[in-house]
């Protein structure tokens, strides 16, 4: 009987010494997973949609981003709602751990990256930063102009001003399309938005042409201040019937031809945006404006300016009669310094003598 109890003293022994190592390996291998990893440098990581929580413990191990899958395996079934991981691109830093990963993945904490359309560039312009934008899908690279309105449901609208200028994130496996809707209906609820706060009186028949305006103003000035000076002048000589005679719509006009001045053959050729050949508006903007020009093509600043000349620093001298224009035109036109420009535009080298 005596032999008996050691024996089964030894059993229950043997089983605790066991029960407290399988514990205490189970402890030290989850442990790993609280273990910050190293890293050179930052790491992608991506998860196709479908991808099995197993699959991406596999490729984490695969990776060096913990030793074995099986911990992240073991910490799954311990914890199931950290199995629910959302497809995407991550970026995983030095000094994280395998869990913070994991985390990541739970949250759908995807890595961004950014394209920025600017202030008064064409849309040409933003079609060629769409296509050198890294991690975006190219889905409209062949499409007409046409094609890719009508795929933004304005079919037959001209595409030129429509997409509001801005920086947009966007995380793996957007496209550019995507992208080009969101500034769409940006631009469209701006505009919107603003033309239902305009001043009375204005000589728009629609919003279509204050968007027409504050492109012009857009590339007329980059001087914040200056805005709603611009805009006065345009409303008032549409107002008594003057033409707008503003180079960068005579620019807009010329297309491939431009090539970084404008001479009086240009000004005397006629196109439909020349508006030194042309009554009032172009048919379409020719840029993208900005929020702020909107708000000025919509509230234009009071007073009797009828002409402006640019000084060669990116500021404008106003003038109230043809005679105070012609001197101002002498002053700053016709000695021009030699960092000459006439208005900042981003994005271009595009330049105006800004003769009104």
């Amino acid at each position: 009987m005596r032999v008996f109890k050691k024996l089964l003293v030894g059993i229950v022994a043997l089983a605790v010494l066991a029960v407290t190592g399988s514990g205490l390996w189970l402890w030290q291998g989850l442990k790993t997973l609280e273990t910050p990893v190293v890293l050179d440098e930052p790491t992608l990581f991506s998860v196709e949609p479908g991808t099995a929580f197993g699959r991406v413990a596999r490729e984490l191990a695969a990776q060096g981003f913990v030793d074995d899958p099986l911990w992240l395996r073991i910490h799954g079934r311990l914890n199931p709602e950290q199995t629910l991981i959302k497809a995407g691109d991550y970026e995983f830093t030095s000094g994280m751990t395998p869990v913070h990963m994991i985390n990541m993945m739970v949250e759908g904490k995807v890595k961004l990256w950014s394209v920025q359309f600017i202030e008064g560039w064409t849309f040409a312009e933003m079609r060629a930063a769409l296509a050198r934008t890294d991690r975006l899908t190219r889905q409209t690279t062949d499409w007409t102009d046409e094609e890719i309105m009508t795929a933004l449901g304005a079919e037959g609208q001209h595409p030129e001003g429509w997409f509001f200028p801005d920086t947009y994130l966007f995380h793996g496996g957007e496209t550019d399309l995507d992208i080009l809707r969101r500034a769409y209906n940006i631009m469209t609820e701006v505009l919107e938005e603003e033309w239902q706060n305009r001043e009375e009186g204005l000589p728009y028949d629609n919003a279509y042409e204050a968007l027409i305006m504050a492109s012009i103003v857009e590339r007329e000035t980059g001087v914040a201040g200056e805005r709603q000076q611009v805009a006065g002048v345009f409303v008032r000589r549409l107002q008594k019937g003057m033409r707008l005679q503003t180079d960068p719509t005579v620019i807009y006009g010329m297309g491939d031809k431009y090539r970084g001045r404008i001479g009086r053959s240009d000004l005397r050729t006629w196109t439909p945006y020349n508006t030194y050949r042309i009554d009032g508006l172009p048919p379409t903007p020719i840029a993208l404006p900005g929020r702020e020009s909107i708000h000025a093509a919509l509230h234009p600043e009071d007073g009797d300016a009828l002409y402006f000349v640019a000084r060669g620093d990116g500021s404008h001298k106003f003038s109230r009669t043809l005679a105070e224009h012609q001197k101002a035109v002498r002053e700053f036109q016709l000695n021009r310094r030699e960092d000459y420009r006439s208005f900042p535009a981003p994005g271009s080298e595009t330049s105006s003598n800004g003769e009104q």
